[in-house]
């Protein structure tokens, strides 16, 4: 851990709202509550305002939580790359004690939250060891922090599998969702798991190979970084985008979508690996990483978005 990320880092100058708003990465904690919400929504279930809105709440505040504490816990490695130095606190916006506090009230209140959802701690004989299941979203936001924060933030400078590990912490969320809407996790959910956890291995790899100069200057051993031509680099990818649109075509075949979601998902998924087969057969990667990215930024809305439709809309359970 370096000094800039310890609690006896100097004091900042004073910091702003906005500062303390960037420390919590509020882009990537939205799209943790919105496939929060995919998960609620697709399990369909009765409307509870006071359940849903605890969800969210819950999520979001975790979610802020675990980022900030990312940032505090990567400041070093940070303040080396261009497109991280102005975060607040390598920029000297935010002090690291202050990252590590805030980050850590947020990720304990945000459990607290999702706890409470299952409604009041009954007292339990010493037999009743397994975990109620309606405890069930504050265990998977309790994965959520420990896999992203205990395994994959210190993996990332040392193993070539923390990408991987990291697409682990980011699929937890639709899970989170569906066990707060049902208290227990379907096919489906586990089917969501998978979407979100290979769509991150394309995008993430679109990511890194477009800034692969600033992961190598602090030696993080991703795929990209060791791999100059980058054809294994977009090999993997290619591969994990094909599991993807297999993966997203499951839920007409568990019987729980219609053949019309299973024609948009084949429609969006021949989009989505033309554009990874691009990236692997392309001359100039770089602008074929950039086409990658944009499509995995497009594609995952309009796959979750069609499939949450027809659950709502098409979908009749029989």
């Amino acid at each position: 851990m370096s000094d800039a990320a310890t609690l006896s880092a100097e004091p900042a100058a004073k910091a702003r709202f906005a500062d303390y708003l960037e420390l919590t990465k509020p882009r990537l904690s939205l799209l943790s509550v919105l496939t929060t919400l995919v998960g609620w929504f697709a399990a369909r279930p009765a409307w509870e305002p006071g359940r849903f809105f605890g969800l969210l709440l819950g999520t979001a505040a975790c979610a802020g939580g675990v980022a900030a504490l990312n940032q505090w816990m990567e400041s070093d490695t940070d303040a080396q790359m261009a497109r991280t130095a102005d975060r607040p606190i390598p920029a000297g916006k935010i002090a690291g004690g202050s990252a590590f506090v805030l980050g850590w009230l947020l990720s304990l209140g945000g459990l607290a939250v999702l706890f409470r959802l299952g409604g009041p701690i009954r007292a339990a004989g010493p037999e009743d060891w397994r975990l109620p299941l309606e405890r069930l979203p504050a265990l998977f936001a309790l994965l959520t922090i420990v896999t992203y924060l205990a395994c994959y933030t210190p993996a990332k400078r040392r193993s070539r599998w923390s990408v991987e590990l990291g697409a682990v912490a980011g699929a937890f969320p639709p899970l989170i969702g569906w066990s707060a809407a049902e208290n227990s996790v379907g096919p489906l959910g586990w089917v969501l798991f998978g979407v979100l956890f290979f769509w991150q291995i394309p995008h993430f790899m679109a990511v890194a190979w477009t800034h692969r100069r600033d992961y190598a200057r602090v030696h993080f051993p991703f795929l990209p970084v060791h791999d100059n031509a980058g054809r294994g680099m977009a090999r993997w990818a290619l591969l994990h985008t094909v599991a993807l649109v297999a993966v997203s075509a499951l839920p007409y075949f568990l019987g729980a979508a219609t053949v019309a979601y299973l024609v948009v998902t084949l429609l969006l998924g021949a989009w989505f690996v033309g554009r990874a087969l691009g990236f692997l057969r392309a001359a100039a990667r770089d602008a074929a990483a950039r086409r990658l990215f944009l499509a995995s930024i497009l594609w995952l809305p309009l796959q979750l978005g069609a499939l949450v439709a027809d659950r709502l809309i098409f979908f009749n359970r029989g």
